[in-house]
């Protein structure tokens, strides 16, 4: 999908393309969409920083875990974000790259504005909520090699249900995961609405802000 004639995942790269606190970039894409997303995007808009694009598996978890493998062991810090969050900030890149460097596990998030309830499999409430301790999560998140790809593979082993996101892996394996506050700009493109907000903020030159 294009908006304004650029691929709304070229959007998305092109921050990490641009940003001093990223060395490399390893594409997931869908089965069969590889080749289009090395001709189309990365070679016609010269994203030289992407190593390469590979196919992802059945389901988010199994192709963030190729990604990793992916990567070798090159890197020290693994940052993992969704294509479909193309207003992500330079900013909020190094930030969170940048508090990665001191605590193992560092992950974005958004607190509740709203009060948030429990529920059971009926609909009905189970509990409120204290919204003062609940957060939106978003992507960028960053782990240490070792330890998202020791959180995968035990993940993989042991057979564990998909994760929502890698976090849940890494709490699983006992290691701490800080919070930084993200952005409200940084959202996640999943329905027709948030396409309407994208023109909106394209119209408006948020896409371009640092």
């Amino acid at each position: 999908m294009e908006f304004n004639g650029r691929p709304l995942l070229w959007l998305t790269l092109e921050k990490f393309q641009a940003s001093s606190a990223i060395d490399g970039i390893i594409l997931i894409a869908p089965p069969g969409d590889v080749e289009f997303c090395e001709r189309e995007i990365i070679k016609r808009y010269d994203l030289n920083k992407v190593e390469r694009v590979i196919e992802g598996g059945e389901r988010r978890q199994d192709s963030v875990r190729m990604g990793i493998e992916s990567s070798g062991g090159r890197y020290d810090l693994i940052l993992i974000h969704d294509g479909v969050r193309p207003f992500i900030e330079k900013a909020l890149i190094e930030r969170v790259v940048s508090a990665a460097e001191k605590d193992r596990a560092v992950i974005t998030a958004l607190p509740a504005r709203e009060t948030v309830k429990e529920i059971d499999e009926k609909n009905t409430v189970i509990k409120t909520l204290d919204r003062r301790r609940v957060w939106l999560v978003q992507t960028p998140q960053v782990f240490r090699y070792e330890d998202i790809m020791a959180a995968h593979e035990k993940a993989l082993q042991e057979g564990w249900e998909e994760a929502t996101d890698d976090a849940l892996l890494i709490e699983r394996m006992g290691i701490p995961v800080r919070v930084i506050e993200g952005s409200e700009h940084n959202i996640k493109i999943t329905t027709p609405h948030d396409l309407d907000f994208v023109r909106y903020l394209l119209d408006k030159g948020t896409s371009c802000k640092a």
